[in-house]
Protein backbone atom coordinates (compact mmCIF):
# COMPACT_ATOMS: atom_id res chain seq x y z
CA UNK A 1 0.00 0.00 0.00
CA UNK A 2 1.69 3.27 -1.04
CA UNK A 3 2.25 5.58 1.29
CA UNK A 4 -0.09 8.48 0.27
CA UNK A 5 -3.11 6.41 0.00
CA UNK A 6 -6.48 7.19 1.13
CA UNK A 7 -9.55 5.84 2.53
CA UNK A 8 -13.28 6.72 3.42
CA UNK A 9 -14.03 7.41 6.95
CA UNK A 10 -16.86 8.47 9.17
CA UNK A 11 -15.62 10.91 11.95
CA UNK A 12 -17.04 13.51 14.36
CA UNK A 13 -15.61 16.95 14.46
CA UNK A 14 -17.74 18.17 17.76
CA UNK A 15 -20.57 16.30 19.88
CA UNK A 16 -23.71 16.62 18.65
CA UNK A 17 -26.67 14.54 17.25
CA UNK A 18 -26.07 12.47 13.78
CA UNK A 19 -25.73 15.09 11.54
CA UNK A 20 -22.17 15.51 13.27
CA UNK A 21 -21.22 12.26 11.52
CA UNK A 22 -19.09 12.86 8.54
CA UNK A 23 -18.03 10.92 5.79
CA UNK A 24 -15.02 11.84 4.10
CA UNK A 25 -11.27 10.76 2.82
CA UNK A 26 -8.30 10.75 4.92
CA UNK A 27 -4.97 9.02 4.60
CA UNK A 28 -4.60 5.29 5.63
CA UNK A 29 -2.52 5.04 8.67
CA UNK A 30 0.47 3.76 9.00
CA UNK A 31 0.95 1.00 11.79
CA UNK A 32 3.68 2.59 14.34
CA UNK A 33 5.97 -0.17 15.98
CA UNK A 34 4.51 -2.16 17.38
CA UNK A 35 0.92 -2.22 16.13
CA UNK A 36 -0.87 -3.84 12.82
CA UNK A 37 -3.16 -2.24 10.13
CA UNK A 38 -6.16 -3.66 9.56
CA UNK A 39 -8.01 -3.81 6.59
CA UNK A 40 -12.04 -3.27 8.36
CA UNK A 41 -14.48 -6.13 6.81
CA UNK A 42 -17.13 -5.16 9.69
CA UNK A 43 -17.86 -2.79 12.32
CA UNK A 44 -20.92 -3.26 14.61
CA UNK A 45 -22.15 -0.16 16.56
CA UNK A 46 -22.66 0.48 20.24
CA UNK A 47 -24.49 2.09 22.78
CA UNK A 48 -20.90 3.48 23.44
CA UNK A 49 -20.64 4.85 19.77
CA UNK A 50 -24.01 7.20 20.27
CA UNK A 51 -23.23 7.94 24.12
CA UNK A 52 -18.86 9.18 22.94
CA UNK A 53 -21.12 11.38 20.02
CA UNK A 54 -23.27 13.07 21.98
CA UNK A 55 -20.58 13.37 24.77
CA UNK A 56 -22.93 11.58 27.54
CA UNK A 57 -20.62 10.07 29.69
CA UNK A 58 -19.86 12.93 31.96
CA UNK A 59 -17.04 13.28 34.45
CA UNK A 60 -16.69 11.98 38.01
CA UNK A 61 -17.06 15.51 39.32
CA UNK A 62 -20.00 16.87 36.65
CA UNK A 63 -21.88 14.02 35.94
CA UNK A 64 -23.61 16.39 33.11
CA UNK A 65 -20.30 17.10 31.46
CA UNK A 66 -19.55 16.96 27.98
CA UNK A 67 -16.94 13.74 27.71
CA UNK A 68 -16.29 10.72 25.48
CA UNK A 69 -15.76 7.22 27.59
CA UNK A 70 -13.45 8.62 29.97
CA UNK A 71 -13.15 12.32 29.43
CA UNK A 72 -12.62 14.74 26.69
CA UNK A 73 -11.72 13.44 23.69
CA UNK A 74 -9.40 15.27 20.72
CA UNK A 75 -11.41 15.87 17.54
CA UNK A 76 -11.55 14.68 14.69
CA UNK A 77 -12.15 11.48 16.02
CA UNK A 78 -13.49 8.05 13.60
CA UNK A 79 -15.58 6.29 16.02
CA UNK A 80 -16.16 2.58 15.85
CA UNK A 81 -15.02 0.32 18.65
CA UNK A 82 -16.03 -3.23 17.06
CA UNK A 83 -13.65 -4.70 14.12
CA UNK A 84 -13.36 -7.39 12.32
CA UNK A 85 -10.87 -7.79 9.27
CA UNK A 86 -7.65 -8.87 8.15
CA UNK A 87 -4.17 -7.88 8.94
CA UNK A 88 -2.51 -6.00 5.61
CA UNK A 89 0.81 -4.37 7.34
CA UNK A 90 2.43 -4.53 10.56
CA UNK A 91 4.74 -2.09 11.80
CA UNK A 92 8.41 -3.01 13.60
CA UNK A 93 8.69 -5.33 15.90
CA UNK A 94 5.44 -7.13 15.02
CA UNK A 95 5.75 -10.76 13.02
CA UNK A 96 5.17 -10.40 9.56
CA UNK A 97 3.02 -13.85 9.84
CA UNK A 98 0.23 -11.81 11.03
CA UNK A 99 -0.23 -10.29 7.84
CA UNK A 100 -3.33 -11.77 5.90
CA UNK A 101 -4.39 -13.05 8.67
CA UNK A 102 -8.50 -12.90 9.81
CA UNK A 103 -8.34 -11.23 13.08
CA UNK A 104 -10.96 -9.14 16.20
CA UNK A 105 -9.83 -6.26 17.59
CA UNK A 106 -9.77 -5.58 21.46
CA UNK A 107 -11.17 -2.13 21.56
CA UNK A 108 -10.01 -1.32 25.31
CA UNK A 109 -7.17 1.09 26.37
CA UNK A 110 -5.74 -0.99 29.55
CA UNK A 111 -4.07 1.12 32.46
CA UNK A 112 -1.41 -1.57 32.67
CA UNK A 113 0.52 -5.17 30.98
CA UNK A 114 -1.18 -7.85 32.88
CA UNK A 115 -4.37 -10.00 32.48
CA UNK A 116 -6.11 -8.35 34.73
CA UNK A 117 -5.78 -4.54 33.43
CA UNK A 118 -8.61 -2.12 33.73
CA UNK A 119 -9.77 -0.82 30.90
CA UNK A 120 -9.44 3.47 30.88
CA UNK A 121 -10.28 4.50 27.24
CA UNK A 122 -11.70 2.92 24.02
CA UNK A 123 -11.55 2.65 20.37
CA UNK A 124 -13.99 5.10 18.68
CA UNK A 125 -13.54 7.19 21.65
CA UNK A 126 -9.63 7.75 22.94
CA UNK A 127 -8.03 6.99 19.77
CA UNK A 128 -9.62 6.78 16.34
CA UNK A 129 -11.73 3.64 15.53
CA UNK A 130 -13.20 1.19 12.81
CA UNK A 131 -15.95 3.50 10.66
CA UNK A 132 -13.38 3.56 7.87
CA UNK A 133 -11.51 0.77 5.68
CA UNK A 134 -8.61 0.79 7.74
CA UNK A 135 -7.62 1.11 11.22
CA UNK A 136 -4.75 0.35 13.48
CA UNK A 137 -4.33 -1.16 17.06
CA UNK A 138 -1.38 -2.57 19.26
CA UNK A 139 -0.54 -6.03 17.89
CA UNK A 140 -1.11 -7.40 21.21
CA UNK A 141 -4.75 -6.63 20.67
CA UNK A 142 -5.60 -7.88 17.25
CA UNK A 143 -6.95 -11.19 17.88
CA UNK A 144 -6.69 -14.09 15.34
CA UNK A 145 -9.85 -15.91 14.74
CA UNK A 146 -8.94 -17.41 11.01
CA UNK A 147 -10.58 -20.51 11.87
CA UNK A 148 -13.91 -19.29 13.65
CA UNK A 149 -16.89 -20.55 11.99
CA UNK A 150 -18.31 -17.02 12.34
CA UNK A 151 -18.92 -14.62 9.36
CA UNK A 152 -16.91 -11.48 9.75
CA UNK A 153 -20.47 -9.44 10.84
CA UNK A 154 -20.84 -11.94 13.49
CA UNK A 155 -17.19 -11.30 14.52
CA UNK A 156 -17.58 -7.94 15.05
CA UNK A 157 -20.42 -7.52 17.37
CA UNK A 158 -18.05 -9.63 19.97
CA UNK A 159 -15.93 -6.78 21.04
CA UNK A 160 -17.85 -4.66 23.13
CA UNK A 161 -21.16 -6.15 24.01
CA UNK A 162 -20.02 -9.69 24.22
CA UNK A 163 -16.69 -8.56 26.26
CA UNK A 164 -18.89 -6.54 28.40
CA UNK A 165 -21.39 -9.52 29.20
CA UNK A 166 -18.24 -11.51 29.65
CA UNK A 167 -16.66 -9.24 32.12
CA UNK A 168 -19.72 -9.46 34.19
CA UNK A 169 -20.37 -13.01 34.39
CA UNK A 170 -16.82 -13.69 35.49
CA UNK A 171 -16.66 -10.62 37.85
CA UNK A 172 -20.01 -12.27 39.04
CA UNK A 173 -18.53 -15.30 39.01
CA UNK A 174 -21.33 -17.18 37.62
CA UNK A 175 -21.25 -20.78 37.80
CA UNK A 176 -23.08 -23.62 36.28
CA UNK A 177 -26.39 -24.50 37.83
CA UNK A 178 -26.72 -20.64 39.18
CA UNK A 179 -29.35 -18.88 38.65
CA UNK A 180 -28.59 -15.39 36.34
CA UNK A 181 -30.74 -12.51 36.46
CA UNK A 182 -30.66 -10.45 32.90
CA UNK A 183 -31.57 -6.97 32.63
CA UNK A 184 -32.46 -5.20 28.98
CA UNK A 185 -32.25 -8.41 27.69
CA UNK A 186 -33.19 -7.07 24.08
CA UNK A 187 -29.92 -5.25 23.39
CA UNK A 188 -26.65 -5.97 22.14
CA UNK A 189 -25.40 -6.82 25.91
CA UNK A 190 -28.35 -8.52 26.74
CA UNK A 191 -28.50 -10.95 24.13
CA UNK A 192 -24.86 -11.57 24.94
CA UNK A 193 -25.46 -12.53 28.74
CA UNK A 194 -28.25 -15.00 27.50
CA UNK A 195 -25.92 -16.51 25.24
CA UNK A 196 -22.90 -16.65 27.17
CA UNK A 197 -25.09 -17.49 30.71
CA UNK A 198 -26.68 -20.40 28.96
CA UNK A 199 -23.76 -21.65 27.60
CA UNK A 200 -22.40 -21.58 30.92
CA UNK A 201 -24.65 -23.83 32.21
CA UNK A 202 -26.75 -21.53 34.21
CA UNK A 203 -30.44 -21.05 34.54
CA UNK A 204 -31.50 -17.59 32.45
CA UNK A 205 -34.22 -15.37 33.51
CA UNK A 206 -34.68 -12.55 31.21
CA UNK A 207 -36.50 -9.01 31.75
CA UNK A 208 -37.49 -7.92 28.03
CA UNK A 209 -40.68 -6.49 26.27
CA UNK A 210 -43.25 -6.60 23.83
CA UNK A 211 -42.31 -8.43 20.83
CA UNK A 212 -38.82 -8.56 21.75
CA UNK A 213 -39.61 -11.58 24.37
CA UNK A 214 -39.91 -14.34 21.53
CA UNK A 215 -36.31 -13.22 20.34
CA UNK A 216 -34.82 -13.29 23.89
CA UNK A 217 -36.45 -16.62 24.44
CA UNK A 218 -34.85 -18.24 21.30
CA UNK A 219 -31.37 -16.99 22.50
CA UNK A 220 -31.71 -19.13 25.13
CA UNK A 221 -33.17 -17.30 27.95
CA UNK A 222 -35.55 -20.22 30.15
CA UNK A 223 -38.11 -17.56 31.40
CA UNK A 224 -38.21 -14.28 29.85
CA UNK A 225 -40.40 -11.33 32.44
CA UNK A 226 -42.45 -8.88 30.68
CA UNK A 227 -40.83 -5.40 32.22
CA UNK A 228 -44.48 -3.92 31.16
CA UNK A 229 -45.95 -5.55 34.55
CA UNK A 230 -45.19 -6.55 37.93
CA UNK A 231 -41.61 -7.40 37.59
CA UNK A 232 -40.87 -8.05 40.85
CA UNK A 233 -43.89 -10.31 41.26
CA UNK A 234 -43.24 -11.91 38.17
CA UNK A 235 -39.70 -12.69 39.17
CA UNK A 236 -40.50 -13.96 42.48
CA UNK A 237 -42.32 -16.12 41.08
CA UNK A 238 -39.90 -17.59 38.28
CA UNK A 239 -37.33 -17.77 41.34
CA UNK A 240 -38.64 -18.74 44.32
CA UNK A 241 -35.37 -19.92 46.01
CA UNK A 242 -33.90 -16.53 44.46
CA UNK A 243 -31.18 -15.10 42.20
CA UNK A 244 -27.59 -15.80 42.07
CA UNK A 245 -26.15 -13.31 40.47
CA UNK A 246 -28.00 -10.33 38.79
CA UNK A 247 -26.56 -9.32 34.82
CA UNK A 248 -27.80 -5.33 34.66
CA UNK A 249 -27.19 -3.32 32.22
CA UNK A 250 -30.44 -1.20 33.10
CA UNK A 251 -30.05 -0.20 37.00
CA UNK A 252 -31.92 2.56 38.34
CA UNK A 253 -35.22 1.75 40.33
CA UNK A 254 -34.68 -2.16 39.02
CA UNK A 255 -31.40 -2.11 41.94
CA UNK A 256 -33.50 -1.16 44.79
CA UNK A 257 -36.58 -3.56 43.83
CA UNK A 258 -34.05 -5.96 42.92
CA UNK A 259 -31.64 -6.42 45.95
CA UNK A 260 -33.94 -8.52 48.18
CA UNK A 261 -34.43 -10.78 45.30
CA UNK A 262 -30.98 -11.85 45.69
CA UNK A 263 -29.86 -15.35 47.86
CA UNK A 264 -27.65 -15.33 50.82
CA UNK A 265 -23.84 -14.03 49.00
CA UNK A 266 -25.78 -12.83 46.10
CA UNK A 267 -23.77 -10.84 43.51
CA UNK A 268 -25.49 -7.89 41.26
CA UNK A 269 -23.03 -6.94 38.77
CA UNK A 270 -23.88 -3.40 36.94
CA UNK A 271 -22.53 -2.46 33.32
CA UNK A 272 -25.34 0.00 32.30
CA UNK A 273 -27.39 2.94 33.84
CA UNK A 274 -30.57 2.82 31.07
CA UNK A 275 -33.17 2.85 33.46
CA UNK A 276 -31.35 5.49 35.53
CA UNK A 277 -27.84 6.11 37.17
CA UNK A 278 -29.50 8.03 40.71
CA UNK A 279 -29.91 4.40 42.33
CA UNK A 280 -31.20 3.65 46.07
CA UNK A 281 -31.03 0.71 47.94
CA UNK A 282 -31.63 -0.47 51.52
CA UNK A 283 -28.12 -0.97 52.46
CA UNK A 284 -29.00 -3.60 55.27
CA UNK A 285 -30.15 -6.25 52.34
CA UNK A 286 -26.29 -5.57 51.25
CA UNK A 287 -24.66 -6.42 54.79
CA UNK A 288 -26.95 -8.67 56.47
CA UNK A 289 -27.33 -10.95 53.48
CA UNK A 290 -23.63 -10.93 52.64
CA UNK A 291 -24.34 -9.74 48.89
CA UNK A 292 -22.32 -7.75 47.02
CA UNK A 293 -22.82 -4.96 43.92
CA UNK A 294 -20.29 -4.92 41.70
CA UNK A 295 -19.08 -2.36 38.94
CA UNK A 296 -18.16 -3.85 35.66
CA UNK A 297 -16.54 -1.87 32.69
CA UNK A 298 -15.85 -4.08 29.77
CA UNK A 299 -13.50 -6.69 30.17
CA UNK A 300 -10.00 -7.77 30.90
CA UNK A 301 -7.47 -8.95 28.34
CA UNK A 302 -7.91 -12.28 29.82
CA UNK A 303 -11.37 -11.88 29.39
CA UNK A 304 -10.86 -11.05 26.24
CA UNK A 305 -8.84 -14.16 25.60
CA UNK A 306 -11.94 -16.48 26.97
CA UNK A 307 -14.15 -14.56 24.44
CA UNK A 308 -11.91 -15.01 21.42
CA UNK A 309 -11.67 -19.01 22.46
CA UNK A 310 -15.44 -18.80 22.32
CA UNK A 311 -15.25 -17.00 18.50
CA UNK A 312 -13.13 -19.85 17.77
CA UNK A 313 -15.25 -23.02 18.59
CA UNK A 314 -18.16 -20.95 17.23
CA UNK A 315 -19.86 -21.69 21.10
CA UNK A 316 -21.89 -18.33 20.48
CA UNK A 317 -23.62 -17.38 17.48
CA UNK A 318 -24.50 -13.38 17.84
CA UNK A 319 -27.48 -11.88 16.18
CA UNK A 320 -27.50 -9.46 13.38
CA UNK A 321 -30.20 -7.32 13.20
CA UNK A 322 -29.51 -5.37 10.16
CA UNK A 323 -26.12 -4.48 7.93
CA UNK A 324 -25.61 -0.82 6.71
CA UNK A 325 -22.96 0.64 4.16
CA UNK A 326 -20.64 2.77 5.56
CA UNK A 327 -22.07 5.90 4.04
CA UNK A 328 -25.25 5.48 5.88
CA UNK A 329 -24.00 5.83 9.64
CA UNK A 330 -26.12 7.92 10.73
CA UNK A 331 -29.01 6.19 9.70
CA UNK A 332 -27.29 2.88 11.51
CA UNK A 333 -27.02 5.27 14.69
CA UNK A 334 -30.57 6.36 14.25
CA UNK A 335 -31.80 2.81 14.30
CA UNK A 336 -29.62 1.76 17.14
CA UNK A 337 -31.26 4.87 19.03
CA UNK A 338 -34.86 3.71 18.67
CA UNK A 339 -34.54 0.14 19.93
CA UNK A 340 -37.05 -1.50 17.87
CA UNK A 341 -34.33 -3.97 17.03
CA UNK A 342 -33.27 -7.50 18.42
CA UNK A 343 -29.43 -7.91 18.31
CA UNK A 344 -26.60 -5.82 17.07
CA UNK A 345 -26.52 -3.03 14.14
CA UNK A 346 -23.27 -3.79 11.69
CA UNK A 347 -22.02 -1.68 9.20
CA UNK A 348 -19.55 -2.84 6.04
CA UNK A 349 -16.89 -0.35 4.91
Amino acid sequence: MSASAFMRAVRITEHGGPEVLELTEVAVPAPQPGEALVQVSAVALNNTDLWTRQGAYGLPDDPKATSGWRGPIDFPRIQGADVAGRVVAVGTGVADSLVGRRVVVDPAIYDGEGPDAHPVGLMGSERDGGYAQYVTAPAERVHDVTRSPLTDEQLATLPTAYGTALGMIERGRLGTGETALVSGASGGVGIALVQIARARGARVIAISSGAKIDAVRAAGAHEVIDRAGDVTGQLRAAAPEGIDVALDVVAGELVGQGLPLLREGGRWVIAGALGGYDVAFDVRRLYLHNAQVIGSAMHTPAHFDLLMDLARQGAIRPVIAATFPLDQAAQAQEELSRRDHVGKIVMRP
